[in-house]
């Protein structure tokens, strides 16, 4: 095809045996929270909770008795390969599906749950498409690519028909993610062929945004590294097709880093109780980027959430750095008095905010270092607001908020062993409220030392605690009576193993 006609292609795209229109539902939260009209294109809700049964549904039915007869074989980070072998196993053919070893685990069951052979191989997408193509000839299979053959991106560009037909408002921008760049390119087209004026944006990480480079370039480029936490977009380099489509089409890229598309996770669970994968929520990042730097109001906007593939064991990591990317949590390091009170002077200067963790171990006589999370409204005064209350108690304080090392590591690994004498460990459980951690610190009083601090709310119905102590033998028996009288369920550790080993020399 040297003069391809992508319109045409589109309007006779054959997906519909298998694929269902996807709603484009109205996001009332998001709405609310960003003055437009936020309307989210389910391709979440397909068979295989991704868009990409479309091309690959598109480009299998365009194939000949001879190309079908050995069966198909795709390279994919999981998504496209579910497509394939979903639409193989319509034909009744067989299907070989490469996946990187990083592909998430919910995909590979899912292809092999659709008869698809998974073949792992490789640490990235880019590999396993090197590895595909091997295979291809070895088995004399017909290679399905993800995203640079013109069937596929028609397949994609139907999405873009069921938009315009959806909805009776005039769209003013439509947000889609980026990977390879099928997705985008079949939408783009059909909707600046039909509608010119409305905007295209394409959205990619930080860490994998290959198009935005090459458009930068003006060539295809290829990134040396891609980051996987969208695992679904985490290509090096983009299709030859796609990037002069991109080119072509696109009005706008934006970037997004990992905690907004944490962010745009739960923004889109709030809105529709589904928990996409990261890829699948970077349009919501990309859109809301893009309206708090241009300040826009009263407009129709369109997010592509593209799938909804994503491992169980990923989301504690997602809901930590959804908390940052909200701007609803501030993480703070900070110098304090070593003396009876100051923390509860430190926890009064935050004020009536939920405090997510407090992690102190004692170092020496004079300063106490502490690492805390502070929940925010998500406005940017309040962090300023935060950290002056505390400074005008003259205790020095750093925002590590945007700080990654802080954020992946030093949160885990505050505290350490210590020589501190006549130390006992408890472990406390308290109710969880807000404020109930500054009523903690009240009930304990200041008559003792707090010699290590530990505390995490992990959303539970009770906070916990890891306290230790400094308390004189000759008076261990007036600290036992008076934690007997707070009310506070509590164990004591001090003869626990792991304390030995890792808190004390």
């Amino acid at each position: 095809m040297n003069q391809i006609n992508y319109l045409q292609l589109i309007n006779n795209a054959d997906v519909y045996s298998l694929v269902e229109k996807t709603p484009l539902e109205y996001a009332t939260c998001l709405t609310a929270r960003l003055g437009n009209k936020i309307l989210l294109k389910r391709e979440d809700l397909h068979p295989i909770h991704s868009f990409k049964i479309r091309g690959a549904l598109n480009k299998i039915n365009q194939l000949s008795e001879e190309e079908l007869k050995n069966g198909v074989i795709c390279s994919s980070a999981g998504n496209h390969g579910q497509g394939v072998a979903l639409a193989a196993q319509q034909k009744n053919i067989r299907a070989v599906i490469v996946m990187p070893l990083t592909a998430p685990s919910i995909k590979v069951e899912a292809v092999n749950s659709l008869e698809g052979e998974v073949v792992l191989y490789g640490d990235n997408y880019d590999e396993a498409y090197v590895h595909a193509k091997q295979l291809k000839k070895e088995f004399g299979l017909t290679f399905i690519h993800p995203y640079d053959d013109p069937y596929i991106i028609a397949g994609q560009g139907t999405i873009g028909i069921e938009i315009l037909s959806q909805t009776e408002d005039k769209v003013d921008a439509i947000f889609i993610p980026i990977g390879g760049g099928g997705l985008i390119s079949g939408i783009g087209c059909y909707i600046k062929e039909t509608n010119p004026d409305i905007k295209i944006i394409g959205v990619e990480p930080t860490n994998a945004c290959a198009m935005k480079k090459s458009i930068d370039a003006g060539y295809p480029i290829t990134l040396e590294h891609v980051g996987n936490f969208a695992d679904g977009v985490a290509v090096k380099q983009v299709g030859d097709e796609t990037f002069k489509l991109c080119e072509k089409y696109i009005d706008e890229i934006i970037t997004v880093n990992t905690d907004e598309i944490s962010a745009a996770i739960q923004e889109i669970y709030e809105d529709t109780r589904v928990v996409v994968e990261p890829s699948g929520a970077l349009a919501v990042a990309g859109l809301t980027k893009f309206v708090k730097t241009t300040d826009i109001r009263h407009q129709t906007l369109v997010a592509i959430n593209s799938g909804a593939n994503v491992n169980f064991d990923r989301l504690g990591y997602i809901t930590e750095r959804a908390a940052i990317g909200k701007q609803r949590e501030m993480l703070l390091a900070a110098n304090i008095p070593e003396e009876p009170g100051s923390f509860r002077k430190f926890c009064r200067a935050i004020g009536p905010r939920n405090i997510t963790e407090f992690n102190y171990r004692y170092n020496d006589d004079t300063h106490a270092k502490v690492f805390v999370g502070v929940e925010l409204q998500g406005n940017v005064q309040e962090h300023k607001d935060v950290i002056d209350a505390i400074e005008k108690l003259n205790y020095s304080v750093v925002d590590l908020s945007d700080n990654e090392m802080a954020k992946l590591h030093i949160r885990h690994m505050v505290g350490g062993s210590s020589s501190i004498k006549n130390e006992k460990l408890f472990r406390f459980e308290f109710p969880e409220k807000p404020g109930a951690l500054l009523d903690f610190l009240n009930a304990i009083g200041t008559k003792w030392n707090i010699s290590l601090f530990h505390y995490r709310n992990h959303g539970s119905d009770y906070g916990r605690v890891l306290c230790g102590i400094q308390v004189p033998s000759k008076k261990e028996s007036q600290l036992t009576e008076h934690l007997s009288k707070l009310g506070y369920t509590y164990w004591e550790e001090s003869n626990n193993p792991a304390y030995e080993m890792f808190l004390t020399r």
